[in-house]
């Protein structure tokens, strides 16, 4: 992966290449339980469960382990109390840096986040130091081998896309949140089928970073994701990485 790179880019590289199921089902499910807690246990009426549940499926997720996630989340069944969390900070590089938590004991957890960012030269910034950097968008991801571009841009401005671009193995349609799954909708019914989707801090500017700046920024926010108590990891970076991870 020579060149230019994302974070996201990068996590959809690896995403190919480790095999970390049992991980990525817990931090699945826990965002079921905690989208139907939220908005209730329908779907139809809860965007946030909707995508939580597509993304569960896409990740081969048995539909039984769904549904329990879901009934924990409206009280049918009895679960874990998880409180929503997210932790600002910056990295290597003075890239912003947002983590987003769902955890039991926060204490725990910000400790954990601390920790890896201390140790990577980073830190922990107050509510509100980063955030402001990022858009919450909706974005869908189509593979780029399997459409052709101009018939694939074409296609998500009719659907209602506030934009469109060419990633790597992927096209990002990017979408207002409220947006995504009528846009979705709009793609399957023009026959592009999408690899995932999801609701996205993107961020308004990018921080560029190379060499052994960039390996350790990776290198940090890879050891963020796989913390337990942390769903997802977003960050303000252009990376140029010298060689493939």
């Amino acid at each position: 992966m020579a060149g230019h790179s994302k974070w996201k880019q990068i996590k959809h590289y690896k995403a190919a290449t480790d095999a970390k199921r049992g991980a990525q089902f817990t931090k699945l499910i826990r965002e079921i339980t905690m989208a139907a807690k939220l908005g209730g246990g329908d779907p139809a009426g809860n965007p946030r469960l909707r995508t939580a549940i597509e993304a569960a499926r896409a990740a081969s997720m048995p539909k039984d382990n769904i549904e329990r996630a879901v009934k924990k989340g409206t009280g049918e069944l009895e679960g874990v109390e998880y409180t929503e969390i997210t932790y600002e900070g910056y990295g290597p590089g003075g890239v912003a840096i947002l983590i987003f938590s769902l955890t039991d004991n926060p204490n725990r957890t910000v400790a954990e986040v601390r920790h890896k960012l201390s140790r990577a030269g980073g830190n922990l910034g107050a509510a509100n130091s980063v955030s402001w950097m990022f858009d919450r968008k909706g974005q869908i991801y189509l593979d780029s081998a399997s459409y052709e571009e101009d018939a694939a841009l074409e296609a998500a401005l009719d659907a209602g896309a506030e934009d469109f671009s060419a990633e790597g193995e992927h096209y990002v349609v990017t979408t207002d949140p409220a947006d995504m799954h009528t846009v979705k909708s709009a793609l399957e019914a023009k026959g592009f089928a999408s690899t995932e989707s999801e609701i996205a801090s993107v961020p308004k500017n990018l921080v560029h970073v190379e060499g052994k700046t960039a390996d350790s920024l990776v290198k940090l926010l890879e050891e963020l994701e796989e913390l337990d108590d942390v769903q997802k990891v977003a960050a303000n970076c252009d990376l140029e990485l010298e060689e493939a991870r």
